[in-house]
């Protein structure tokens, strides 16, 4: 690791210290000349020719994008730059509040060998009209606004400030409105019924989606089957979430709060300030929730195929969650191409449980026997802290570049919990001695991230990409139960104390060319992953090591293959393939039973192997008038798929657990590799305007799931079709006859998932709705307000059915209950503010 972060150093320090490339460093003669050319023009509105004031111009080198220098306008609308080199093509880009981004080329001048160096340089630009963003039509509205999604053949981007439903809320409610994806009871999220890694900021994060507000999110990225460029355990694809992060000059924020039912409070502010070569930029947020969530169970127990009783659960819980965050940094721009960012976030989340079960035995003709009835109080609480560096070179040839990252995630967590059991018969007289558990728990984790990555475009149509990327991994734990009778506690083999270290170090090469129309990729990725866990109590070892021996090198190297052939300027072909690998999680390894629920216990198995899969697809875009088709195949095989296995607790195990109040029934649910998974799946998403202020988005998803898997001469093979379909409707009103109702929108999103098979059984269907409406006022709608209703008709759950030799069982669960949520949203900004309280006058002569 040591040497890892003086590498990184090295090349950081490196690259600063030669930034200008040797051939654009000028002969000192030449100063007279630089000092006296310049660039200037003024802004007018293109209706009334009036000057336009405190508008925000940008310079910049158009060959690698960089920024040079950067001014507000005059009041007459003036604007120049001075100490310009007319062998350099520049580009011009200017913003205006409530005008369209105007954006012009500056050629290089032709030269001329008569000129003496003396003589300056000049270029006028002229009068320079600025178009409204909005138009006038027939006393109707028409803005031109982004998509909600801005679909790609390797990616979708779901833009969320289209995303009505979700203001107020966190990044889960978000993943509910978009395509492809579903989320389940405890806010887990799925692509095509695959796990993704998620990202922030286009890299991993410890952050849960559920820490990070809507408010403070500008856009999602979806990418399904990603190249030999992104992690290997990217099996399940990659959803990257993108901040706001504002770079205009002048002081620019958002302030939102929200409040509903039930028990819903939030609010966030976002600010940035841009001035010379400095971007700072803050923000901050609560968010509180709280809710009463059911869950059922109906369970019949078997022997030889013969049932022998019956067990009934109801659950209420009564939970409240509050999270908190403090992000901050600043981007620093040393030059024309280097850029140092370094980003703090500190954050952290209160949670309490206060659940009751009323539990029925039955015998074989569902005569009730005696009744439970179990409370648990819990409360818990973490910390999630990150620090990241980010460095970036651009080079003279356009498009190369290097780019440099340090990202260091740290946290801990604690939590306590008191649990009572009481058993009686029907007539109320007890059955057998209540039991009391009582536990607690701490944790720590600390996670660090060292990545280069290096891109050069070899010619035109050609370009090579290659970087490398180090992770380690380091989590302590303790938790402790135990039995508490007449006033004294005995600790329970439940009681876990463990830590574990994981590292994956990682290089890869991609290579692309285009031929016309017809394009490729080819890229490789190696990563050698090691996993080292430890019970401490116990010196008990457990993990993997991937490739541990050279015969198995084959398990090291990911390839990756993209074709794309262009079927016109409308259509487009693609055809991919990527080999990633699933690595067991701590939980899936870890071989400490969680009794959260008495009759649905869960173990983790230190022999868990990592899963390989290797994913196909065949992609179609086509664009229409009004709209857009992306039409998908795809193929996904998995050998040693992970995948759960159920069945009841062993006489020994209830022997070591009957103190924690377990059902002798109880079912284990653990983990498992099963021999081979194969998913063959179809995937349409249609978007579809009429006229400028109606669209829908629908998306459906056909998935044939087959699971081949034989564990202790149990065949545990199944095979089915579930598909997935989500329709999203946005309106907006835009009139000038009528200031109520001008500028106020509306949106419903209504999602459906049929059964789907698992090994043992099969997930129930889950369907639900979302409604909102928004109304923007004030000046260039600076202001909004936003009424929510998700989940409508109080629909969503998550359930599943086992249907096994020694038990058949239906359960449900509910997390989040339907909430309303009224949601208040502020924009503002001052082009000429300055931090240091100086006038921005380098547009003036002298």
């Amino acid at each position: 690791m040591k040497h890892s972060i003086l590498i990184l150093v090295f090349i950081i320090s490196f690259f600063a210290a030669h930034a200008q490339n040797p051939e654009q460093q000028l002969p000192e003669d030449a100063a007279i000349q630089f000092k006296q050319n310049r660039v200037f023009g003024k802004l007018v509105d293109h209706q009334s020719e009036k000057a336009i004031e405190a508008a925000s111009v940008q310079l910049y080198i158009a060959a690698t994008d960089s920024l040079v220098d950067g001014m507000l306008t005059k009041s007459n609308g003036n604007f120049h730059f001075n100490n310009i080199i007319p062998s350099v093509t520049y580009k011009i880009v200017i913003s205006a509040l409530g005008y369209e981004t105007f954006e012009q080329l500056i050629p290089a001048a032709a030269p001329d060998k008569s000129k003496t160096l003396t003589e300056k340089y000049e270029k006028d630009l002229g009068n320079i009209a600025m178009i409204p963003a909005i138009k006038q039509l027939k006393g109707i509205t028409i803005t031109a606004t982004k998509p909600a999604l801005e679909m790609g053949i390797d990616r979708k981007i779901f833009n969320v400030a289209k995303s009505l439903t979700a203001t107020g809320g966190t990044a889960v409610d978000i993943m509910r409105n978009i395509p492809s994806v579903s989320v389940d009871i405890d806010g887990n999220i799925e692509l095509r019924n695959s796990t993704p890694q998620i990202f922030v900021d286009g890299r991993p994060t410890i952050l849960t989606l559920d820490q990070i507000p809507a408010d403070n999110i500008e856009k999602v990225e979806l990418i399904t089957n990603p190249s030999a460029k992104f992690d290997a355990a990217t099996s399940g694809g990659i959803i990257n979430v993108v901040l706001k992060k504002d770079k205009r000059f002048g002081l620019n924020g958002i302030v939102s709060g929200s409040v509903g039912t039930p028990g819903i409070l939030s609010g966030n502010l976002n600010l940035n300030l841009r001035e010379g070569k400095l971007n700072f930029f803050a923000s901050g947020g609560f968010n509180q929730s709280r809710g009463k969530a059911k869950g059922e169970t109906e369970r019949e127990n078997k022997l030889n195929g013969v049932t022998q009783d019956y067990f009934n659960q109801h659950s209420l819980n009564q939970r409240r969650r509050q999270f908190t965050f403090l992000n901050f940094g600043f981007d620093y721009f040393i030059d024309n191409r280097n850029t140092v960012s370094i980003t703090q976030r500190f954050g952290g989340g209160r949670f309490g449980n206060n659940e009751t079960q009323q539990q029925e035995y039955l015998d074989s003709d569902k005569t009730p026997e005696y009744n439970g009835y179990r409370s648990s109080i819990g409360n818990s609480k973490f910390d999630r802290n990150s620090t990241r560096v980010n460095y970036k070179h651009t080079f003279p040839k356009q498009g190369q570049e290097l780019t440099a990252d340090f990202n260091y995630d740290y946290g801990g967590g604690s939590s306590n919990a008191n649990i009572i059991n009481t058993y009686a018969f029907s007539d109320g007289s007890e059955y057998k001695q209540p039991s009391t558990v009582r536990n607690e728990g701490k944790n720590n984790n600390h996670q660090i991230t060292i990545q280069a990555d290096y891109v050069n475009p070899i010619s035109e149509g050609s370009k090579f990409e290659a970087g490398i990327r180090t992770y380690y991994n380091t989590f302590k734990s303790f938790y402790n139960a135990f039995s508490v009778e007449n006033g004294g506690e005995t600790k329970l083999p439940l009681s876990n104390n463990y830590e574990y270290n994981e590292m994956v170090n990682a290089a890869y090469l991609t290579y692309s060319q285009k031929f016309g129309g017809f394009s490729y990729q080819l890229g490789l990725r190696s990563e050698y992953s090691k996993f080292r866990g430890l019970m401490v109590d116990s010196a008990f070892k457990f993990g993997y090591e991937y490739p541990a021996k050279l015969k198995n090198i084959w398990n090291a190297f990911f390839p990756s293959l993209f074709l794309t052939q262009q079927l016109g300027e409308k259509d487009q072909l693609q055809f991919n393939f990527s080999r990633r690998i699933r690595r067991p999680d701590f939980w899936q390894l870890n071989p400490f039973i969680e009794i959260n629920d008495p009759v649905n216990l869960r173990q983790g198995n230190p022999q868990l192997q990592p899963e390989f899969i290797n994913s196909f697809e065949i992609n179609y875009s086509h664009d229409y008038k009004g709209g857009n088709l992306l039409a998908v195949l795809y193929w996904r095989n998995n050998p040693n798929d992970i995948t759960q296995y159920s069945d009841t607790i062993s006489a020994a195990q209830y022997v070591q657990l009957q103190n924690a109040g377990v059902d002798p029934n109880a079912i284990l649910n653990t983990f498992v590799n099963a021999n081979t998974t194969n998913r063959y799946g179809a995937e349409f998403t249609l978007q579809q305007k009429f006229g400028s202020n109606f669209d829908i988005t629908p998306t459906f998803n056909l998935q044939y799931r087959t699971t081949n898997a034989d564990i202790d001469k149990v065949n545990l093979s199944n095979s089915g079709v579930n598909w997935q379909g989500k329709l999203t409707i946005n309106y907006k009103i835009k009139t000038e006859t009528s200031k109520v109702f001008n500028n106020l929108g509306f949106q419903l999103i209504g999602d459906y998932e049929s059964p789907r098979i698992i090994p043992q059984g099969k997930m129930m269907a889950e369907y639900g709705v979302d409604i909102a409406i928004r109304k923007e006022f004030l000046k260039n709608r600076r202001a909004s307000v936003t009424f929510a209703v998700n989940d409508v008709f109080n629909t969503r759950r998550w359930g599943t059915i086992y249907d096994t030799e020694t038990f058949y069982q239906e359960s449900y669960r509910r997390w989040n209950v339907r909430n309303f949520r009224l949601s208040f949203s502020y924009k503002f900004g001052k082009a000429d503010f300055s931090l240091l309280h100086r006038n921005n006058r380098r547009g003036d002569d002298e």
